[in-house]
């Protein structure tokens, strides 16, 4: 048997150096979906522009004396489809009214019908989709075929049967309502397969495991963790209000015609198309600038959380 003592014992130095793919940066912040997101759309020009032209929109629904200090009601009929002059920078409608103005205070309500009938789809469509996902069986048989029957209403089509059925009421949170109350069910299908795929994952397997109940699971981890393709869908859906409420507005079915909207300005101007097409066109441009910034924010966000669309760029 070998002497013990005649061995020799090697030890490491203890200037080792540390490799550095072994180093742990421990001020590092986690990486996850959503800081992934921002590190990808902060990047991209166009997002900054969308942002940008939304919050104008925005500022401009919400405090429109900033834009414009003229009287949008105060209408002369001897400026009847006149050009623009000092103070007045596109000149008047057929009535006489400022058509700046008129935009600017028009936007307050165009943007307010599309963020309420966004609300309340994407509630709608969250309820829905979420307790479909997530119990399953023979509830979300129910209320798959209560979306599909939503779905397959055309929700222009349902609003204007509301709209005329209800004409002594026409309002804003009427016309909202009749917008998201039937454009839930898009909402709800991609809240569904979210869902369906979430409630799979292990911290929802183990958060039950250790006794969570089901709706508390739901409501504390599954909803917040699928979110992020709710607010790709209600960014869109946003867009789609607001065309909403102007081609409602056009048809004669929307809001009255003494309330300013893009979309009833639209319609008013259309009479005196030949004469003044200005008055028509300029509304037209600030509904699809509006329009266009929301759908352009909607898609990159899209893109920025869908790894597959960052790995194909």
């Amino acid at each position: 048997m070998p002497d013990p003592t005649t061995h020799n014992h090697y030890v490491a130095p203890i200037e080792t150096e540390t490799i550095a793919v072994d180093a742990v940066r421990i001020t590092e912040k986690p990486r996850n979906l959503w800081r992934d997101a921002w590190a990808d759309l902060r990047r991209r020009p166009l997002f900054w522009f969308s942002v940008v032209l939304a919050l104008v929109f925005v500022v401009m629904a919400a405090w429109p004396t900033l834009f414009s200090s003229v009287d949008p009601r105060a209408c002369d009929l001897q400026y009847s489809n006149g050009g623009p002059a000092a103070g007045h920078p596109l000149g008047y409608t057929f009535q006489g009214c400022d058509i700046y103005s008129r935009i600017v205070w028009g936007a307050q309500t165009s943007l307010s019908v599309g963020l309420l009938a966004t609300a309340i789809g994407s509630i709608l469509g969250l309820i829905m989709g979420a307790l479909a996902g997530f119990y399953g069986g023979w509830l979300d048989a129910v209320l798959s075929r209560i979306g599909d029957i939503f779905f397959a209403i055309p929700y222009i089509l349902a609003a204007v049967v509301v709209m005329t059925a209800f004409s002594q009421y026409r309002s804003v949170p009427v016309l909202a309502l009749a917008i998201g109350g039937f454009a839930w069910a898009s909402t709800a299908r991609v809240v569904r397969a979210e869902v369906l795929r979430v409630r799979q994952a292990d911290f929802i397997v183990a958060a039950q495991a250790v006794g969570l109940s089901k709706f508390r699971s739901l409501m504390a981890h599954v909803i917040p963790n699928s979110l992020a393709p709710l607010l790709v869908v209600s960014t869109l859906a946003l867009a789609a209000s607001i065309v909403a409420e102007a081609t409602l507005s056009f048809l004669g079915v929307g809001l009255g015609s003494n309330v300013m909207s893009w979309g009833n300005d639209i319609s008013q101007a259309q009479s005196s198309l030949r004469v003044a097409p200005m008055a028509l066109i300029y509304p037209s441009i600030a509904l699809t600038l509006a329009v266009l910034a929301f759908v352009t924010l909607g898609e990159l966000i899209r893109d920025a959380i869908d790894p597959r669309a960052r790995a194909r760029r």
